[in-house]
């Protein structure tokens, strides 16, 4: 396959784009359409190329497997769920015509949203591709309310035998069949969502067990998974790498700077800058299973997991060889790289031996080097890195520099010129008088750093994000913050009643680590 691995093939690439042409054209907290901003009247930060080059060379990690850099608090396998909800909140699927018509998306558009369209797609009706037949009603001739599991591979390597449906469901060509494809971008945003298409076909089993009729099963079952989600992303992901109790505090005081009328939006801050924030989380190797682990067969590279998927490398249905040649290219994705969960979560009080758990690297300015040269791009060229592509982005859509979002935000105690010196990258944005007038995605980082410990966000960035999260899960009109309230709390079994995170989520599917024949713990 070559070493031209795309690490971003889709990310952002999805419907459209805003545009600082329109994103000017916006005052005050309309709504706007699909884009706006919640500090419209702030002033853009003007920066050349130069510096921007500069001070993202400056933010290449310079000991990426060093444990001290490790963040205690998050799991790795929150990154990937965080980019998971990225896809959710970001797909558009409004149609064609309509995108030509309203390029924008002033009236035509998708609402941004926690309701996992990116699993249900148009329904068992309007996207039958993604469903499993209904083989209890016309011979199996409509869609039945379970979502179709892809079967993997067995291969030599590691000795998996038997039968695994623990890959997404594929096209003879190999495409994932899935509300969303970025999210077979890399195999563990891909092993998540299947996580969660397994997540609704347990609560539709446990609905028929319980006599539900057939024809309600999926819409009740959508719903329940659905809001756990919710709950899930607001208390488990969100409060994580904000505060606890972030979440409650806004319910009871309301929200101060992301609002609207009557229809989220989705805000250039929070996109281009604040929930870049994962960037930085993201490892260079990872111990996937019992196979591919540092001190296995191979590590879990970052580029072995770009490699493993469909849309960035080498699965590709019926056009790999007969017999398949492995590693790749391979008809479907192959057994032995079904993930192990117990390496991502905390779904055990403590993993047993040999089983490592994975932790994300902290919140902090510096990126793992793997991207800032990403694959299929020119050598040392401005495109080759992630980080200079958030900075540029963020002057190209016109956003404001972190302290004029401090100061807008009454922020008590913003980060001072000298905290923001800092370090190694902190004294290259000094060079640049950046120290003082900062790129908001770099300034949400270095408050991490220096007001999170790198373990959590600092105020600006805890409450932007968790409002707008709010925003979007109370603007939604069939979301349990709108229909239930605020004092609705999770039903599923969870570890501790009334909760339910990731890990409860994991548990409840029963499906922790296949290869070693552990479904629960």
């Amino acid at each position: 396959m070559g070493t031209d691995v795309n690490v971003q093939p889709g990310h952002g690439k999805a419907g459209r784009q805003p545009t600082r042409q329109f994103l000017d054209t916006l005052s005050g907290h309309d709504d706007p359409g699909m884009f706006g901003r919640m500090f419209p009247t702030l002033e853009p930060l003007a920066v050349d190329n130069g510096p921007l080059r500069e001070l993202a060379d400056a933010m290449k990690d310079p000991t990426p497997g060093d444990p001290t850099g490790n963040n205690a608090n998050v799991p790795a396998g929150f990154t990937y769920l965080g980019q998971f909800v990225d896809h959710d909140i970001t797909l558009d699927l409004t149609s064609f015509g309509d995108k030509e018509a309203d390029p924008m998306a002033v009236q035509n558009f998708r609402t941004p949203a926690l309701d996992l369209d990116s699993i249900y797609g148009l329904g068992p009706d309007g996207s039958r591709h993604l469903y499993a037949r209904n083989s209890a009603n016309d011979s199996g001739r409509t869609p039945g309310p379970k979502l179709l599991i892809g079967k993997t591979v067995n291969v030599g390597a590691g000795n998996i035998t038997g039968d695994h449906r623990n890959d997404l469901p594929r096209s003879p060509e190999g495409f994932a069949l899935i509300g969303d494809h970025r999210n077979d971008e890399n195999l563990l945003v891909a092993q998540t969502h299947l996580a969660m298409l397994k997540f609704h076909n347990k609560v539709c089993d446990q609905l028929a067990a319980s006599g539900k009729p057939a024809g309600e099963i999926f819409e009740e079952a959508r719903q329940i998974v659905t809001w756990h989600y919710q709950w899930m992303v607001l208390h488990d992901f969100v409060e994580r790498i904000t505060e606890k109790g972030i979440v409650a505090k806004i319910l009871e005081q309301g929200r101060r700077f992301y609002r609207f009328k009557q229809i989220p939006y989705m805000p250039v801050e929070f996109s281009a800058a604040v929930y870049r924030l994962g960037h930085s989380m993201v490892r260079e190797v990872y111990s996937h299973n019992r196979i591919f682990t540092p001190g296995g067969a191979a590590p879990a590279t970052l580029d072995l997991l770009f490699r493993f998927t469909g849309l960035s490398g080498g699965i590709i249905g019926d056009l790999a060889p007969n017999p398949i040649q492995p590693p790749l290219p391979l008809p479907v994705l192959s057994s032995n790289w079904i993930i192990d969960w117990r390496r991502f979560y905390q779904v055990m009080p403590s993993n047993p031996p040999g089983v490592g758990l994975n932790l994300s690297r902290k919140l902090d300015p510096f990126v793992v080097p793997q991207l800032h040269s990403l694959p299929g791009e020119s050598s040392g060229s401005n495109t080759a890195s992630l980080p200079f592509r958030n900075l540029k982005r963020g002057v190209l859509l016109g956003l404001p520099s972190g302290q004029d979002v401090a100061k807008a935000m009454k922020i008590k105690n913003p980060l001072t010129p000298a905290e923001i010196s800092k370090g190694t990258d902190g004294a290259v944005a000094k060079k640049h008088g950046l120290h003082e007038h900062t790129p908001l995605w770099y300034y949400i980082l270095k408050e991490a750093e220096q007001r999170g410990g790198g373990e959590r966000l600092g105020p600006v960035g805890a409450t932007l994000l968790a409002e707008v999260f709010v925003g979007l899960v109370h603007g939604d009109h069939q979301s349990y913050l709108w229909l239930k309230g605020k004092s609705w709390k999770p039903t599923l079994p969870s570890q501790v009643p009334g909760e339910f995170t990731m890990a409860d989520l994991l548990r409840f599917v029963g499906d922790v680590s296949p290869i070693d024949n552990i479904s629960t713990v």
